[in-house]
């Protein structure tokens, strides 16, 4: 496929974004504005690809949270930038030329979004060893790591555990529950360390486990299946839910405010009060807090500086790469009891990676 039809495709691609200018106070707060960042950036510094996964911008959780990233790099570096955006279902050679679109452009670095773009970078990446090519949490699927491949990954157990607890602590029902997007080795983290972090407070609490797909990355962009899941979990007692599932929270949210007062749910990735309606806000209990957005700058200014981050690294509590937020106050009473478990997670203690 040649460089211009390429790019013709991204730039349609690109455009299919959420129409929502909702935004939050701080770097981590989806920011899902009709008009990109992308469309005005014309500065003389690095050209910055961004691959999202599906959902793209307007997701209020991990994409967002990545354009966050892109956004504040342009700013600051006066970048310009492309972004491009994963189709439900699409092939893997549709990935492929995206990334290789960019870098035919001249884009430096590149970052895919989501670890579905790993076996793709991997496959792209040797072709073009003098550009620098990020996945969030993503791997390589070789043995050895391609040398110009930055794997930015987080412990997403660390943060888990923290929400995990404060649904123990805030639980009326001493019943909860966790609906997470597709039940991969990545969204296990999430449920082991939940789990893990409920356990710590009530040994006995009692947690539902609902996935809204077992392999399709849809599950990840279906509110519909988010709220169904959520939905029968309130049915059945419980009063706090917790989500890993990308876009498919906005189900989980409408649920909880539908259960009534008394049920809360538990967002992710980003402070997910600040982009909530009105009238889910008083449900929103915490969010667990991944930084994305932080990820995807350093990644731009480790470019920039002239040294760029190569092969794994790990985005974890004692980085600031994983926590919790407390928009809305409704954690303010134990946050306390909260910062006592990060300070043993950062001492030590180790946090389970799987159910």
């Amino acid at each position: 496929m040649a460089a211009t039809s390429t790019v013709l495709a991204l730039a349609l691609a690109g455009c299919a974004q959420q129409d929502d200018s909702s935004e939050g106070d701080d770097a981590s707060a989806s920011e899902s504005t009709s008009e990109s960042v992308c469309d005005s950036a014309d500065g003389d510094g690095p050209k910055v690809g961004l691959a999202y996964d599906v959902g793209g911008v307007g997701d209020q959780s991990f994409n967002d949270s990545a354009y966050a990233g892109l956004k504040k790099a342009v700013e600051e570096f006066d970048a310009t930038c492309f972004e491009g955006e994963a189709a439900d279902g699409e092939a893997e050679s549709a990935r492929e030329d995206r990334l290789r679109g960019m870098a035919d452009e001249g884009y430096n670095p590149i970052i895919g979004v989501g670890f579905a773009y790993s076996e793709s970078v991997n496959a792209v990446a040797p072709d073009y060893p003098d550009i620098n090519f990020g996945v969030i949490d993503g791997f390589d699927p070789d043995e050895e790591p391609n040398d110009n491949v930055a794997y930015l990954g987080f412990a997403e157990n660390e943060g888990s555990y923290l929400v995990g607890a404060a649904a123990a602590l805030k639980t009326e029902a001493d019943h909860i529950g966790f609906v997470g997007g597709v039940n991969n080795d990545l969204i296990k983290k999430f449920e082991a360390g939940y789990v893990a972090g409920a356990q710590a407070v009530n040994p006995d609490i009692k947690v539902d486990v609902k996935y809204i797909e077992e392999s399709d990355l849809a599950g990840f962009a279906d509110p519909a299946g988010g709220k169904a899941a959520a939905s029968a979990m309130y049915d059945q007692g419980a009063d706090v839910v917790y989500h890993a599932s990308g876009g498919s929270g906005a189900g989980v949210f409408e649920a909880a405010a539908e259960a009534g007062e008394g049920n809360w749910a538990i967002g992710v990735d980003s402070d997910q009060y600040l982009t909530a309606p009105e009238d889910q806000k008083d449900h929103i209990l915490t969010s667990m807090l991944k930084r994305v957005d932080t990820a995807t700058y350093d990644m731009i200014k480790s470019v920039v500086d002239g040294e760029p981050v190569v092969s794994y690294t790990t985005y974890d509590l004692a980085a600031d790469g994983v926590g919790y937020s407390t928009s809305g106050g409704f954690v303010d009473d134990i946050t306390e009891e909260l910062d006592g478990y990060a300070e043993e997670i950062e001492g030590g203690l180790e946090v389970p990676v799987a159910p």
